[in-house]
C-alpha cells in the first residue's frame, strides 16, 4: 500500500495529527521572518532550519508536516531574482525537507507529508490572504496555481493542502487545477464566522468540495478556535467527508502595535469536540507550536 493510500484510509479508522505553524517554529528559532517570501525564503537559505521545524513537530506527535511552500510561488522567486528552474527546485526541496525530518524522527508510527498550496493572495504578500476577491477570474487563478501544483505533485507528497482559501472562486480554481495531478488535496477555508473571508456562505463553500473525488478532505485553517467548533460539524454534514480542522492559537494581531493580543483559546480539550463532530485531520496553524501539538495527539490518542 502507497503511504498515500495509507493516509486516506488511516482518515476512515481514526484521526491523524497535523503539525502547527511553520512561522513560530522558525521564529522560536531566531529566524528572522519578515519579508515577502515568509518562511518560503528558508527554502533558499536555511534548508535545515526547515528541516528542524518540521522534526521539532514529528517528534512532538505530528503525524503530518506541512510544507514551507505556503508563500512558494514562481512570481514570489522572481522578485528576489529567482528564476523558474531554481524555484521549481526549490518547491521541490520544500516536500524533500518535510522527508528527511520523518526519516530522522525517532517515532514508529508512520509519518506523511502534506505540500501547502497557498491562496494567490499570499503571494502578494499585502494581506489579501484575508479578503479574497482579487479581481482575476477563476481561469486566472487556476493557470496561476497550476504551474506550482504540478511541481510540487512531481516532488511526490502523500497529499496537497489546498490551505487557507478566502472564496469559492479559488477554491473552484484549485479544484480544477488539481485535476489529473495524481495526488489527493485537503481544501482548507479561512473562515470568519459561519462565512468564508471574501463573505460567502461557508455551506456554500464546502459544497463545492463535496463534488471533487480529489478532494480527500475538507474543513477550514487559519480562523479562532470557537470558528473551527461551529465549521467542523458544518463541513462534515454539507460534504460527507472527513474534515480537516487547523486554527489559529486564538490570540488577536494588532497590526498598529505589531504585537499578538489577548490569551490562547486553543486547548487541548477542544479536539475531542471536533473529533466528535467528524474532524479526521486535527493540527493547529498560527501561533500553535509543538508544545500545544503534543497535547493534541495526547489527548487524540488517549480518549
Amino acid at each position: 500500500m502507497s503511504s498515500t493510500a495509507a493516509l486516506t484510509e488511516a482518515l476512515t479508522d481514526g484521526t491523524v495529527v497535523l503539525d502547527g505553524g511553520m512561522s513560530n517554529q522558525l521564529a522560536s528559532a531566531g529566524h528572522d521572518l519578515s519579508d515577502e517570501l515568509w518562511s518560503a525564503r528558508l527554502l533558499a537559505e536555511d534548508l535545515e532550519a526547515v528541516t528542524a521545524a518540521h522534526l521539532a513537530y514529528f517528534e512532538a506527535g505530528a503525524d503530518v508536516a506541512i510544507t514551507a511552500s505556503y508563500q512558494a510561488t514562481f512570481e514570489g522567486f522572481a522578485r528576489r531574482g529567482i528564476g523558474r528552474e531554481e524555484a521549481s527546485g526549490l518547491l521541490a526541496l520544500s516536500v524533500g525537507c518535510a522527508r528527511e525530518a520523518a526519516r530522522r524522527a525517532r517515532v514508529s508510527r508512520p509519518l506523511w507529508v502534506a505540500a501547502s498550496v497557498g491562496p494567490y493572495g499570499a503571494m502578494l504578500a499585502d494581506g489579501s490572504e484575508y479578503r479574497g476577491r482579487y479581481g482575476l477570474s477563476v481561469a486566472d487563478l487556476e493557470r496561476f496555481h497550476r504551474p506550482r501544483m504540478e511541481v510540487l505533485a512531481a516532488a511526490a507528497p502523500d497529499v496537497l493542502a489546498l490551505e487557507t482559501i478566502p472564496d469559492t472562486d479559488e477554491a473552484e480554481a484549485l479544484v480544477r487545477a488539481l485535476r489529473g495531478l495524481g495526488v489527493p488535496a485537503w481544501l482548507s477555508y479561512s473562515a470568519a464566522g459561519d462565512r468564508t473571508r471574501a463573505g460567502q456562505p461557508l455551506e456554500d463553500a464546502f459544497a463545492l468540495a463535496a463534488r471533487a473525488d480529489e478532494v480527500i478532505a475538507v474543513g477550514v485553517n487559519c480562523c479562532t478556535p470557537e470558528e473551527a467548533d461551529h465549521a467542523v460539524a458544518l463541513a462534515a454534514r454539507v460534504t460527507g467527508k472527513p474534515v480537516v480542522v487547523y486554527p489559529n492559537s486564538g490570540e488577536t494581531w494588532d497590526a498598529g502595535a505589531r504585537a499578538w493580543t489577548g490569551r490562547p483559546t486553543f486547548t487541548a480539550s477542544r479536539v475531542t469536540g471536533w473529533r466528535e463532530s467528524g474532524a479526521r485531520l486535527v493540527g493547529g496553524c498560527c501561533r500553535v507550536g509543538p508544545e500545544t501539538i503534543a497535547a493534541v495527539a495526547g489527548t487524540l490518542r488517549t480518549s
